[in-house]
């Protein structure tokens, strides 16, 4: 399709609303999850929205808006777990996601004439876009803009939680406050780029950010910068040439990523 035909079809300025407001949230929080390595829970919190998904599918009701309760009540789940118990994050994450993923997959398979729902979620779909996925996305980019007065203690607690904590900051209660706005916001992407890419969209535009920024608010402001633009420019580039959305921001973000790598190892 002509990116000019594209850009004035109404399903494209819905695609291109929503992946601005999920690529602002996205980019917000991935210097967070980057810092703190959290790039496995991104990928444990996306196929617990699978499972969130499937329960959508099976019981007939709106599957993102199944998705998203799902999803935070598993993210404040693996937060407990972390906090109460000695098991490690990652077997904490491994245990749910396994959970997430079987429960999805016996949902599907007891749903009759699933598999073009599950085709949409899975790898995200421009076409699928409606008005209820543009108001998920404004409500997701909102809680973001009102979590931004903690910026600074988040910031903190992500180079020196110990320090942070001692300085009377409530990193543990942050900790659930993050981890649920992080399943919101992957529940919001999903039909932007599926959930088998998702988690890459939350970590790519810090990772591509971080080689280039000497101190986190750069390092904020440049991951806002790549994920914005690249989502945009993936949005416009998927049209004309025929491709799913999902993968062609994802690789838009790897080439920026690459050539930030090459360009902090030349100023080296």
């Amino acid at each position: 399709m002509p990116l000019l035909d594209a850009l004035s079809a109404e399903f494209m300025q819905r695609a291109l609303l929503a992946g601005l407001l999920v690529s602002l949230a996205a980019s917000y929080f991935s210097p967070f999850v980057v810092q703190r390595r959290m790039a496995f829970l991104g990928s444990g919190l996306a196929h617990a929205a699978f499972g969130g998904v499937a329960l959508g599918v099976f019981l007939g009701w709106a599957p993102l808006y199944t998705a998203l309760p799902f999803t935070v009540a598993a993210a404040l789940a693996i937060v407990a777990v972390r906090h109460h118990s000695a098991l490690d994050i990652d077997t904490a994450i491994g245990i749910l996601f396994a959970l997430a993923m079987a429960l999805g997959m016996i949902f599907l398979y007891l749903t009759p004439f699933y598999t073009r729902d599950a085709f949409t979620y899975l790898f995200g779909s421009l076409l699928a876009l409606g008005p209820s996925d543009i108001w998920l996305a404004a409500g997701v980019c909102a809680l973001t803009a009102a979590l931004v007065p903690w910026w600074s203690a988040w910031a903190f607690a992500s180079f020196d939680r110990e320090l942070a904590v001692a300085d009377r900051i409530p990193a543990n209660r942050h900790d659930y406050l993050l981890a649920a706005a992080l399943a919101a916001l992957i529940v919001a992407s999903i039909k932007v780029v599926g959930i088998i890419l998702v988690s890459a969209f939350l970590v790519l535009p810090g990772a591509a950010a971080r080689p280039l920024a000497k101190r986190f608010r750069t390092f904020t402001l440049l991951s806002l910068a790549i994920g914005t633009s690249t989502t945009i420019g993936g949005l416009l580039l998927s049209a004309p040439l025929n491709l799913p959305s999902g993968p062609v921001i994802i690789l838009c973000q790897c080439g920026v990523f690459a050539a930030a790598l090459l360009a902090a190892r030349w100023q080296d």
